[in-house]
């Protein structure tokens, strides 16, 4: 058998566009939902399609009643077009703040740890001296941003640094930081000077969501203990609902301390739930190279961080 010759690639069918209509519909499940996102018809989006899976020779989607699931060819190349996709848009945003001086745009995403304390210090660092640089927030699960990180349209990601299997990112670490057990200063048990799990956990829950590291921690931590998981609980990972529902219900929930050390309206519960805690830090694209905006916002966060250290460590 002979060897299967490569797909001719650069003889000028493939197209930017097939490349931007393989991310959404990986995204998306459906040429319905990657239309809709691209402001196409669906006519278009699926000969785009087509017509990619003909420049590959391969099938690059498994057509389905409840929509496409890719292949191992269409994972294998929706990788790669992420990341051409990635140094395309850092490439034009490099030359942009290049031409424009002080001005230019990062785009930070961040999730429950590392939200509430370092980031929002770093920012105000960063625009006491850059006043006209934009900085984008966009808030999401762990999972979520690394697949926003590895298309591009991250670029970087403040919060605790999980283990990622795949080698396309860099971590950075900033700094340890423990979980804790907290309630409303006014709950039943804010005044108690010890409380068991079993106690605790027939009080309502503020829960992460299933698909983050911390719920699996918790997880495993309530089945060690043979203690059933509380029935009545909510899921969220937005700080800001986590925190009214802290200050106006009797609810229980798990939240890195930092969160908690200048809110007198919340209170720590004396329950250790060691072993779990993480590291706070940043995540970046291994390739390539970080653009003015966010090298200047990367120097702030590791900055701040030794500040916070500081300020927040136990024996402080």
């Amino acid at each position: 058998m002979t060897p299967r010759e490569l797909p001719r690639l650069l003889d000028g069918r493939m197209k930017f566009r097939h490349l931007v209509l393989l991310d959404a519909i990986s995204r998306r499940g459906t040429i319905v939902g990657a239309a809709a996102e691209l402001h196409v018809t669906q006519p278009v989006a699926t000969r785009g399609l087509r017509e990619l899976e003909e420049i590959l020779e391969v099938e690059l989607f498994q057509r389905g009643p409840r929509g496409l699931t890719p292949t191992v060819y269409g994972e294998a190349f929706t990788e790669h077009a992420r990341a051409i996709l990635a140094q395309a848009r850092q490439a034009a945003r490099h030359v942009v703040e290049l031409a424009g001086a002080e001005r230019g745009t990062v785009v930070v995403g961040t999730h429950l740890f590392g939200s509430n304390v370092l980031l929002p210090r770093a920012i105000a660092a960063l625009k006491a001296e850059r006043p006209n640089l934009t900085v984008a927030v966009r808030d999401g699960t762990p999972e979520s941003l690394l697949v926003e990180l590895s298309a591009g349209r991250l670029d970087l990601i403040v919060g605790r640094l999980t283990q990622i299997s795949d080698e396309g990112f860099l971590r950075r670490k900033l700094y340890d930081e423990s979980v804790v057990l907290v309630v409303r200063a006014s709950h039943p048990l804010a005044a108690a000077k010890t409380v068991d799990l079993a106690t605790v956990a027939g009080y309502p829950w503020i829960l992460p969501g299933p698909e983050t590291a911390l719920r699996r921690e918790l997880e495993e931590l309530f089945h060690s203990n043979d203690v059933l998981l509380p029935a009545n609980r909510v899921e969220a990972t937005s700080f800001l609902t986590v925190r009214q529902l802290l200050r106006d219900t009797d609810v229980v929930a798990a939240l890195p301390r930092l969160i908690t050390e200048e809110d007198p309206g919340i209170a720590r519960l004396p329950l250790s739930l060691e072993p779990i805690g993480h590291s706070v830090g940043i995540t970046m694209p291994a390739a390539g190279t970080p653009t003015p905006s966010a090298s200047a916002l990367i120097d702030k966060l590791v900055a701040e961080a030794v500040q916070v250290t500081r300020r927040f460590s136990p024996a402080s």
